[in-house]
């Protein structure tokens, strides 16, 4: 175990070309990929299957410097599938757990890469960390603010990698959009304005039904606390309800949200409010499908976050984005790999684009060959000790600003933070309920 860890440390990444998607022209993903001797491969273990987690073993799968040797899903079907999926682009058929943590017993696995539902991300982590893998998490990093922090501690503890899945943080014109900001092409920096909008159905009213033959319902549950089964909960339903998922400030605000942050090179805030709430439809959907967070910082730095799950009309020309605005003028970032600066008058000075494929739409895969950069990092600071592109303190501080926008808007007033820690100030009720959730018992995550 030890040495072939110390061999992956140790080995150089002969990824230039690949790691962008430049794959030699006379092989295939799977050809290209036997070329590479096979110690010289990190061995990854995906958990969360059913959409997102499938793009994502196919994108590790394709890398030439790693292998998916396990699958892990409550859904028997969605394993299968996954397998198939993957055995596309590599030469082995990956080896199916309904339990992940039978996975992490393996002492071939490398990393985990964490892709399901909210309330498992964090806990599937820390566990991780805890067996000596590293870990690709997506994001939100966390289902409420302490696991952020036990996170924190746990890279602190076990000293191993953490990489959230922020993708963006590695595309390359985003970057160089940011550093524009940095840069002071706009000048100074002081209000971020980012949104999504979508045009979700409703999800009705669940009937509670005997468990599918297909699934595993008391380990999809894991942390938290039993409730009966219903037909409108699985698989992607979960998002809109407290228990489990974190809305759609979460689910799609974290990636603008943590651009905003990037940009405006802030880190904890002072103040947050929200407005908002189910709109749309009357169903079981708890969280808001509108909302608009403001989130302050001291020094004068203001960013909001608006979302529209069910009306897709889009804001200054792009259903998703961030806009920056300074005293010299403002640059957008969109869906994709681009942005364009504009003046003080709003005239458009300077565009970068990528003619690669974005499906802001998708909500499964809309970037692959971008992502496979993000990817590609995460093996370096295994591999070499290079610095990730979205570590767990960064992933905590973006994920937080939204996770408070959502604690502002559930208790019904502006929240006072403090900008040393991030955590609310002089609100004891909020600190009790919404800071921290309950767990199942003998399922508290602990490091």
């Amino acid at each position: 175990m030890n040495s072939r860890r110390n061999f992956i440390r140790k080995s150089v990444l002969a990824t230039g070309a690949v790691s962008m998607g430049g794959i030699l022209p006379a092989f295939s993903a799977k050809s290209y990929r036997n070329i590479m001797g096979a110690n010289e491969k990190l061995n990854i273990s995906v958990m969360g299957v059913n959409s997102r987690g499938n793009a994502l073993a196919q994108n590790f799968a394709t890398q030439p410097n790693s292998r998916v040797i396990h699958i892990c899903d409550v859904d028997s079907r969605a394993i299968e599938k996954c397998k198939q999926s993957v055995g596309a682009f590599q030469q082995d058929i990956p080896t199916g757990f309904d339990d992940f943590r039978k996975s992490l017993e393996s002492r071939d696995v490398d990393a985990l890469v964490v892709a399901a539902p909210d309330h498992w991300h964090a806990p599937a982590a820390i566990l991780a960390s805890q067996a000596g893998k590293h870990v690709y998490l997506e994001k939100p990093c966390s289902h409420n603010p302490r696991e952020g922090e036990l996170l924190i501690d746990t890279v602190k503890k076990y000293k191993n990698v953490i990489q959230i899945g922020n993708q963006r943080r590695s595309w390359p014109n985003v970057v160089k959009g940011i550093q524009e900001v940095h840069s002071g092409t706009i000048g100074n920096a002081y209000f971020a304005k980012t949104w999504y909008a979508s045009n979700r159905p409703s999800i009705g009213v669940g009937k509670e039904t005997p468990v599918p033959s297909w699934l595993n319902y008391e380990l999809w549950q894991g942390p938290a606390p039993r409730r009966t089964f219903k037909d409108n909960l699985i698989h992607y339903n979960w998002h809109w309800f407290w228990h489990w998922g974190t809305g759609e400030a979460l689910n799609n605000g974290t990636h603008m949200v943590d651009l905003a942050r990037w940009g405006l090179q802030v880190e904890y805030p002072t103040k947050v409010s929200s407005n908002g709430g189910r709109y749309a439809y009357r169903d079981d959907w708890e969280t808001p499908d509108t909302q608009v967070i403001n989130i302050e910082f001291g020094n004068n730095k203001l960013m909001t976050w608006e979302g529209r799950s069910c009306s897709a009309m889009p804001t200054d020309g792009s259903v998703v984005g961030v806009i920056f605005y300074g005293d010299k003028g403002s640059l957008q970032i969109d869906a994709g790999n681009s942005y364009k600066v504009f003046d003080v008058k709003g005239q458009l000075v300077k565009e970068e684009k990528d003619a690669g494929p974005i499906d802001a739409g998708s909500r499964i895969s809309p970037s692959q060959q971008l992502d496979a950069i993000h990817i590609q990092n995460f093996f370096s600071a295994i591999k070499n000790g290079a610095s990730l592109n979205s570590e767990i303190v960064g992933g905590h501080q973006s994920t937080l600003l939204v996770q408070l926008g959502n604690i502002a808007q559930r208790s019904g007033r502006s929240l006072n933070i403090d900008p040393a820690s991030g955590r609310i100030k002089q609100d004891e009720d909020s600190m009790k309920k919404y800071w921290a959730r309950e767990y199942e018992k003998g399922w508290e995550p602990r490091i």
